[in-house]
């Protein structure tokens, strides 16, 4: 039960105080990220070529692609399905199409799938890579972006993400106060996309 919580739970960064050595809180800071940015609430929307779903990461029925601008094909665009809000489709498994008004997948220089969290971390604080953002920006988007809070209210069927999204935002913001430093590796986000 403990070790279930843990998963579905973010640690303050109270917790993170105790390692005095900056650079190795830094790193402590971003593997509790992780649990964030590894999960399939997130991970399903930074894929290398097309998303995937449900907790266990299968690719998107129906197949789609990520589209030149990350929503979709011309012929099958993510607002196909994807509307402003989460629709509850009921059914014997309840199940909802998720949504919300900026629905779509993170650019194509953030796919996440098959990486190591170290590799993420470098990503994510490559402006060559994150979309040109600073690491201000990056915390922005991840302590308020509405599409990023999606991942806590996933609609029915759907476990949300650890934590909350102000504590993820807390997160980011030690991470960065401690000089943003990445784990040498870590374990690999799952998928990749392919067909």
């Amino acid at each position: 039960m403990a070790e279930v919580r843990a998963r579905e739970s973010l640690r303050p960064v109270s917790a993170f105080a105790a390692i005095a050595d900056p650079s190795r809180r830094s790193v402590a800071l971003f593997e509790e990220m992780g649990k964030v940015i590894s999960h399939p609430r997130c991970a399903n929307c930074h894929p290398v070529d097309h998303p995937e779903q449900g907790d266990d990461r299968h690719l998107h029925m129906p197949m789609v692609e990520r589209g030149s601008d990350g929503h979709g094909s011309p012929n099958l665009r993510c607002t196909t399905c994807h509307t402003a809000k989460n629709v509850w489709v009921g059914g014997r498994n309840i199940v909802s199409v998720p949504g919300n008004p900026h629905w779509g997948l993170a650019p194509a220089s953030m796919a996440w799938q098959g990486k190591s969290l170290g590799d993420i971390c470098r990503q994510i604080k490559d402006p060559a890579r994150n979309g040109g953002k600073s690491l201000a920006e990056i915390q922005h988007h991840m302590a308020r972006d509405e599409l990023v809070g999606w991942a806590w209210n996933p609609g029915p069927g759907r476990k949300p993400a650890p934590g909350t999204q102000a504590e993820l935002g807390d997160l980011v913001q030690a991470w960065i106060d401690t000089g943003a430093k990445c784990p040498a590796g870590g374990a690999i986000v799952p998928g990749g996309g392919k067909s």
